[in-house]
């Protein structure tokens, strides 16, 4: 069996699926039979599945992408251009966290939700190292505390200016290096993805946006990501896959604050041409 299966019943010939394949390789049999991989093109087949979704007639199956997989889009679930607007606007960074940990099913809903995030080839090359344990993410803190104070000793010229603050302030107690979330999960890529960083983040982002329908906050961890990039112990603290050079962190939690509007952002910089 090769990798389609073809409903000689539902197929309509249409060659929806031969136009929309990335990767050039299906075409009609004999050019106007039934979809068909080329011979010896299944080797250059990415999996993305879009034969799959593009059919309208459930006339087409793929042995790593089965159609039994691939829910219908339900009209009933689309959001109009005011909802979407709003959901986008309505992200925001949540620094303060519930004394409350977030279960792991959470957790893994959301980095099931985030798996669907698209990937420079459709690599899928992402892994995800998750901490739910304080004492964890604390020793973590800890490290890129030291880390700072190390950079502002070497090159106190170059640090930027919120450096001593959050030192300042983490020496008198307050957390501001993870915000004392209860969970902290770092998605990363090896170093031979070349979209590595681009694929992380926009599951990150998937990560975000679905965050607050579980009840959830999330924020991007800049600091503790330059400590990673800068300091051994740190990197050694997060556990990272071997070789995994794509690497960033995001903290997660119960927010405790609820916000009531949409703040503005500066105008866009476009330049047509």
């Amino acid at each position: 069996m090769g990798l389609l299966r073809i409903d000689e019943t539902k197929c309509k010939k249409d060659g929806l699926c031969v136009r929309e394949c990335p990767m050039v390789i299906i075409k009609l049999k004999d050019g106007d039979g039934f979809p068909e991989i080329a011979p010896g093109s299944e080797a250059a087949c990415n999996d993305c599945g879009h034969c799959v979704a593009i059919c309208p007639h459930g006339a087409l199956d793929h042995a790593r992408v089965p159609r039994e997989s691939s829910p219908l889009i339900r009209k009933d679930l689309e959001i109009n251009e005011d909802q979407a607007v709003q959901f986008l606007r309505s992200r925001r960074s949540m620094r303060s966290f519930k004394d409350q940990p977030v279960e792991r099913e959470k957790l893994q809903r959301l980095i099931e939700i985030a798996r669907y995030a698209p990937t420079g080839g459709n690599r899928q090359p992402l892994e995800w190292v998750v901490f739910t344990d304080p004492d964890k993410i604390k020793g973590i803190a800890e490290k890129t505390a030291e880390w700072m104070r190390e950079v502002i000793e070497k090159a106190p010229q170059s640090v930027p200016p919120y450096f001593p603050l959050v030192l300042g302030a983490w020496d008198m107690g307050f957390n501001s290096l993870t915000w004392s979330a209860p969970a902290l999960v770092i998605a990363s890529a090896p170093r031979e993805a070349g979209t590595g960083m681009v694929d992380l983040s926009l599951a990150l982002c998937y990560f975000e946006l679905a965050a607050p329908k579980l009840g959830l906050g999330t924020c991007w961890g800049g600091i503790l990501y330059g400590a990673m990039r800068g300091s051994e112990a740190v990197r050694e603290a997060a556990g990272l896959p071997e070789g995994h050079t794509h690497y960033y962190p995001m903290m997660v939690g119960y927010s405790k604050t609820k916000y009531a509007r949409v703040p503005e952002r500066n105008a866009p910089r476009i330049t047509w041409k």
